[in-house]
């Protein structure tokens, strides 16, 4: 399938370790697919070389910012402007179909079954459901739409500041016309949700075919021990099962740090892995025990952020017995 490809973005080189993470997942699961991927002009020479080696293609795209500092700041994701650029997919028209994912997600399955989709398909995004999330959506590169999205820019913006609250302005049918266009959660299941439907995760979370690390946290923030298998960070912040965290990171530790560190020598740079003493995640994860100062408003107010303590307190099994004490 030569007319047809995988397409992510990296505007800059922690993005590009994701992008890397990402190749690797999707070659590991064997796609038939070409992979393009669109970097910014601050990649650094190294972590181009890199790209190129794992990359089909890798073409070089101007930053596109939506300027919209109010609405991003709603978000509190002053950084999500610059994902404007990813309109820039649309030229690719050296290809019939394509499938766009973020650099923040991670491949679990062959999916190459989405070609068989057409634009604009992609899964509900959790925080609104009539809106789709563009982390994962299937398009056809066309310079027609490609200017017509620059020119609806222009005159409509974006509701969030990002490219989702453009895509979702453009491709407005979406939520009524075609169900056929809408793709299961699987292929798209954003870590900020896995947790608050603990039920449906049980039940469904192992067929994830795609999952999606949003939130400011990436996997990339966080700090890896080889030896032991452990990621340190900010459990607060963590919005995504222990497993998929350490999947990402067995990935970049093993076939993207070699390579990486191939291209910068003895050059400083941070590769996120090192032999730290502390444990914080690690499978089986232990259980966090909820601090005694935190307020029913106060879990409450992180149960709809998306962050329930889902390691302690707000673990599957102790809702259940909730529950079960409850129906008694």
């Amino acid at each position: 399938m030569t007319d047809q490809a995988f397409v992510t973005l990296a505007t800059n080189d922690s993005y590009a370790k994701g992008a890397m993470v990402l190749a690797k997942s999707l070659r590991d699961h064997k796609t038939s697919r070409k992979l393009v991927v669109l970097i910014g002009p601050h990649i650094s020479e190294a972590s181009r070389a890199v790209l190129y080696k794992m990359y089909d293609e890798v073409r070089l795209v101007d930053l596109l910012d939506s300027g919209d500092s109010a609405n991003l700041a709603l978000m509190k994701r002053p950084d999500l402007g610059v994902t404007f650029t990813k309109l820039h997919c649309w030229t690719l028209t050296h290809y019939s179909k394509c499938v766009f994912m973020d650099a923040d997600t991670l491949v679990l399955a062959n999916v190459d079954e989405l070609f068989d989709r057409e634009e604009l398909s992609a899964a509900p995004d959790p925080g609104w459901p009539d809106c789709f999330n563009s982390g994962v959506f299937v398009f056809r590169p066309s310079i027609d739409t490609y200017s017509k999205l620059l020119q609806y820019c222009t005159e409509h913006g974006s509701f969030d500041g990002g490219d989702q609250g453009v895509l979702n302005g453009f491709f407005c049918g979406w939520a009524t016309e075609d169900i056929g266009k809408h793709l299961p959660f699987i292929y798209n299941m954003s870590s900020i949700a896995i947790y608050t439907y603990l039920p449906a995760f049980k039940e469904y979370g192992s067929n994830a075919k795609v999952v999606h690390f949003l939130g400011k946290t990436k996997p990339w923030s966080y700090t890896y021990d080889p030896k032991k298998k452990t990621v340190k960070g900010n459990v607060a912040e963590a919005s995504t099962h222990p497993t998929f965290l350490l999947e990402w990171w067995s990935l970049y530790s093993s076939c993207v740090v070699p390579m990486l560190h191939h291209e910068h020598g003895d050059q400083p740079f941070d590769y996120g892995c090192s032999s730290c003493e502390e444990e914080v995640l690690q499978a089986p994860p232990p259980t966090l025990p909820i601090p005694p100062t935190l307020s029913s408003a106060e879990r409450k107010q992180r149960w709809e952020q998306g962050q329930a303590d889902y390691l302690g307190t707000d673990a599957f099994d102790n809702i259940e017995k909730k529950l079960a004490a409850f129906l008694k």
